[in-house]
């Protein structure tokens, strides 16, 4: 498949781009800086320097896509629009490129429902993990609702606490639910789900859980 990554040099950026490229998909990484990227990726990459806040320069890297995704996230703990602001920058090139499918990373901490075990749904979400990442949820769940009104084939795909333990093989998933008992996942895990879940075509217009 013929791919798109935003978000490429972050921690779950760089799985999609390793992973991708061992899968055989062919990779396109949309950057502020290419230098940021690993050498030793960056020759085996179609690298687009551009602002993924303007939809007419990250137009021509949505082009001719079999599928777009989304790994873009604040940097700090404050008030954002990152999520939403590129989430509607790339609707709208996509939309104008006639690119349809898209997978949002979001976080697994934004709702509590009844996937969740008693203490999470009730006291750990609400009480302490929504409070603290109060901002970026806010625009997270900004960023949803955009993909929702949108006539794109979207995916929206919420890993627990992400961690750096590598690829576990062994991850669950849930559709418009929690995974019961879903501490953490792997950023590693979190790609190899993403790059699953493009080419199903039950997902789309979901909600997709994980956690390792």
């Amino acid at each position: 498949m013929r791919i798109t990554v935003f978000g490429a040099t972050g921690g779950t950026g760089l799985e999609l781009l390793r992973q991708g490229l061992d899968l055989a998909h062919e990779v396109t990484a949309v950057v502020r800086d290419a230098a940021r990227l690993p050498a030793e990726l960056r020759d085996r990459l179609d690298v687009v320097e551009a602002d993924v806040m303007d939809p007419e320069a990250i137009a021509p890297a949505v082009r001719g896509r079999d599928a777009v995704l989304s790994a873009m996230g604040a940097r700090d703990s404050g008030p954002t629009t990152v999520h939403s602001a590129s989430t509607a920058a790339i609707l709208a090139a996509m939309d104008g490129a006639g690119c349809r499918r898209l997978l949002l990373v979001s976080a697994g901490g934004l709702e509590a429902d009844a996937g969740d075990g008693p203490f999470t749904r009730y006291v750990l979400k609400p009480f302490l993990i929504q409070r603290l990442f109060r901002h970026s949820y806010a625009d997270l769940a900004r960023a949803e609702g955009l993909l929702r009104a949108s006539g794109a084939d979207w995916t929206i795909v919420r890993p627990a606490r992400l961690t750096d333990a590598g690829r576990t093989n062994r991850y669950r998933t849930a559709r418009d639910l929690a995974v019961r008992g879903g501490l953490s996942t792997t950023r590693a895990d979190l790609a190899d789900c993403m790059l699953a879940l493009m080419g199903d075509r039950a997902s789309i217009r979901h909600v997709i859980s994980v956690a390792s």
